[in-house]
């Protein structure tokens, strides 16, 4: 994209972004003196932005019946079994997450070049250069370039993460090879700030244990998101300015 186009389209993208951070402003404004507003209860399935789950299967194995048997095939117990199993059942899912991280990196980089050039003879027309050029010149040294770059960049990461939560959720698909799918979401608020911790993912029965839970490293595909809106998380965002110009500056 040359510049001309980013030229034209400058206008455009500001006057989106201005527009859909003013629709948003409007709604904070509403809110004013009042609590973060809780979301209600949906069924994830009908939202709009659901897609069910499509997944590698096993090839589909008959069924066995035991005649004259107490025991049947793929039970785990004589009696009922409480863990859940069918669309619609409860089960808790434990996220214990306890990462560190540190990366550390250095590069330095350092050229140098010269270049020289010169027509001490050419047809013996190296005396008549004078004429072509604006100024007199020493054929003997016609052409002289130096040129030197440093670069030198440093960078650190260090991360310490710890999560240590409770959280229910729903089975929302059960798949051919008797995996299931769980969404789950939980919102509370304190004072002004409300929390949301959001988790879904693919598990097997055989992972759930005798109290009916899991723990979230036995979770295929899982999603796990925990963030919060009110006053506080608006204080620790850049402004809608800022974020703009973070992305279009080019320097």
């Amino acid at each position: 994209m040359n510049l001309n186009r980013l030229t034209l389209r400058l206008p455009v993208i500001l006057t989106l972004a201005i527009a859909l951070s003013g629709c948003n402003a409007v709604s904070r404004l509403s809110n004013i003196g009042a609590e973060p507003p809780l979301t209600t209860i949906q069924n994830p399935v009908l939202q709009a932005n659901y897609r069910p789950v499509s997944m590698p299967m096993p090839a589909p194995k008959p069924i066995e019946r035991n005649a004259n048997s107490l025991w049947r095939t793929g039970a785990r117990a004589f009696f009922k079994d409480q863990r859940a199993a069918d669309v619609g059942d409860i089960l808790t899912v434990v996220v214990d997450l306890d990462d560190q991280a540190t990366i550390n990196n250095a590069t330095t980089r350092a050229r140098t070049a010269t270049e020289d050039a010169s027509l001490n003879a050419f047809l013996g027309y190296e005396s008549s250069l004078s004429a072509v050029l604006p100024t007199a010149i020493n054929p003997g040294n016609l052409l002289d370039i130096d040129s030197q770059t440093d670069s030198t960049g440093s960078g650190k990461i260090s991360r310490d993460e710890q999560i240590e939560v409770k959280i229910a959720a729903v089975v929302s698909q059960v798949l051919p090879n008797g995996n299931m799918v769980i969404h789950g979401r939980q919102e509370f608020r304190i004072n002004f700030e409300a929390r949301e911790l959001q988790i879904a993912g693919i598990i097997r029965p055989e992972d759930i244990s005798s109290t009916n839970s899991i723990v979230y490293e036995k979770i295929a595909e899982a999603r796990i998101s925990y963030g919060g809106r009110g006053q506080i998380s608006d204080l620790q965002q850049p402004r809608y300015g800022q974020q703009v110009l973070d992305i279009l500056f080019p320097f």
